[in-house]
């Protein structure tokens, strides 16, 4: 194998091309290892680690381009170039479209004066500085960039809240705003609903479960998943409750949490409490607070949370969480060595994993996951699974220099073949997530991995369940039918809802489910 490392100075794209870029060009024939990234500490050191740093490599710096490739000789100047002409050619797509590239924060503002938020993804380096720019200048920010330390953005929000701005992040992977998606969001209707979440995914299946019973949303506000911490105090989601209760087009509103800090849940059980419009509060893992209103509806499900909003439109609505269709494919399972009694759960969101973490905690034992917080849940090696396991595999641990698995689901595909090669692997559970922001085709790119698990669990005598979830509408640009319909043709059943897909698991491994040789 040939090597090369390239160093391209004061050369930006976006970490979501670069990463998907090099996940494409990593599958072809003759190639073992591609890097497209800027040149971060966490970049360089995966460079080091994989044996393809330099010399000019380890000066570089957060705003110079690594390109580096190890590949067979025939092979690597094709890959190389490749990588020139993609990037090349995203520019060239963009000024055929209207789109003029800028480099400097002013320059586009100077195109767009009328704008009033900014979206920023630069090195967490520099995104607070870049933010703070956006807010002197009246702008609102969706601040998609991580690794920006809890002080600075304590500070930040301080003062977008004193000139009544929002910073929705950082690491705010989704919103919508006036019908505009950002970043990852789904295709839904417009509508009475409003939501302000702190979290991605929980926010994404919220809006796709409203499209799904006829409603729609009017505004989706992400806070970033620190901001109700003691440490932050709910600045933002104050903001977002207080403004979508002023918000005309916005009857009822779903606030989306992990359970706050007890002070921060305080503040805003206050303010909800004070509300002349219709509150659901969805807290996954948490307990419904004492003496709640009666205009405030608590849940500990995203779906759960969906139904109880569109319930204020029509109070007689009734929506089995499990259908009857999909217990009746649950108890329909073929064992014949009787050790497959785990659930497998590989997902690509994080908040779904957490909400299957909640449901399952009190029904199977034991019980892990790398999202958990309890001690005693949390996984010894997120490589490896033991029992019960729950992974979100957009973790840190999974990503370094690699695209999130929304982006890129090929990601997943080695882990969901371990598994099946797993004896005690019960069942597998997965999520799919359209919509803007992620993969074209995300159930194409598993299909054939699918096929083989399942001629694994074959050839050892067994039969392999498999539990997917798609969070994604009919408008979706993927095609949300054809991406069923797939899904369907290969045995896997596809749930309503990331809730009835986790219940629909542990129905499948509980002591006592009917089975049929």
């Amino acid at each position: 194998m040939d090597h090369q490392t390239i160093i391209k100075k004061r050369t930006y794209h976006d970490s979501v091309t670069l990463m998907s870029l090099a996940g494409k060009l990593k599958k072809r024939n003759g190639v073992e290892e591609v890097i497209v990234s800027m040149a971060t500490p966490m970049n360089k050191e995966l460079l080091e680690n994989v044996g393809l740093m330099t010399e000019e490599a380890s000066t570089a710096t957060d705003a110079d381009l690594i390109i580096a490739c190890r590949a067979e000789a025939d092979v690597l100047p094709s890959i190389l170039a490749e990588v020139d002409e993609a990037l090349g050619a995203k520019k060239t797509a963009a000024k055929r479209n209207g789109k003029t590239s800028v480099t400097t924060f002013g320059a586009a503002l100077d195109m767009s004066p009328d704008a009033n938020l900014a979206v920023i993804s630069v090195p967490g380096e520099f995104a607070a500085r870049e933010t703070r720019r956006a807010l002197e200048q009246g702008l609102h920010v969706m601040l998609f960039s991580d690794n920006v330390s809890v002080e600075d953005e304590r500070d930040l929000k301080t003062y977008a809240a004193g000139k009544g701005l929002f910073v929705m992040g950082p690491d705010c992977g989704t919103a919508m705003i006036n019908g505009t998606g950002l970043c990852f969001a789904n295709d839904v209707k417009r509508g009475g609903i409003g939501m302000v979440a702190a979290s991605g995914t929980g926010l994404q299946e919220v809006m796709v479960q409203v499209d799904r019973l006829g409603y729609g949303v009017s505004q989706a506000i992400g806070t970033g998943g620190r901001d109700l911490s003691s440490h932050i105090g709910g600045i933002m989601m104050r903001q977002g409750i207080d403004a979508l209760f002023a918000d005309e087009s916005t009857d009822v509103l779903v606030v989306i949490s992990k359970p706050p800090a007890p002070e921060v849940e305080q503040m805003i059980l206050e303010r909800v409490a004070r509300a002349t419009k219709p509150v659901v509060l969805c807290l996954l893992d948490g307990k419904a607070p004492a003496d709640l209103p009666k205009h405030v509806t608590f849940t500990t499900t995203l779906f759960e949370a969906a139904l109880a909003a569109a319930r204020t439109y029509d109070s007689n609505l009734e929506v089995e969480l499990v259908s009857d269709e999909a217990l009746t494919w649950s108890r329909v399972v073929h064992r014949t060595q009787g050790t497959e009694r785990f659930i497998r759960g590989l997902f690509c969101g994080g908040t779904l994993t957490a909400e299957a973490l909640s449901i399952l905690r009190d029904r199977v034992s034991p019980l892990t996951s790398n999202v958990a917080k309890r001690t005693e849940e949390k996984m010894p090696d997120v490589f490896t699974s033991t029992g019960h396991t729950l992974v979100d595999l957009g973790d840190d641990a999974f990503t370094v220099g690699k695209p999130h698995p929304m982006i890129e689901p090929v990601l997943r595909n080695d882990r969901i073949l371990q598994e099946a090669a797993d004896p005690t692997c019960g069942v597998l559970l997965l999520d799919f997530e359209l919509g803007y922001g992620s993969h074209d085709d995300p159930v194409g790119e598993t299909l054939e991995t699918l096929k083989a698990a399942q001629n694994i669990a074959k050839r050892d005598g067994r039969i392999l369940p498999i539990v997917t979830y798609i969070c994604g509408t009919e408008t979706d640009k993927q095609g949300y039918a054809d991406q069923k319909r797939r899904l369907e043709q290969v045995g896997a059943y596809v749930a309503r809802s990331n809730a009835e897909a986790v219940e629909i698991a542990c129905t499948i491994v509980k002591k006592g489910v009917e089975i049929h040789g």
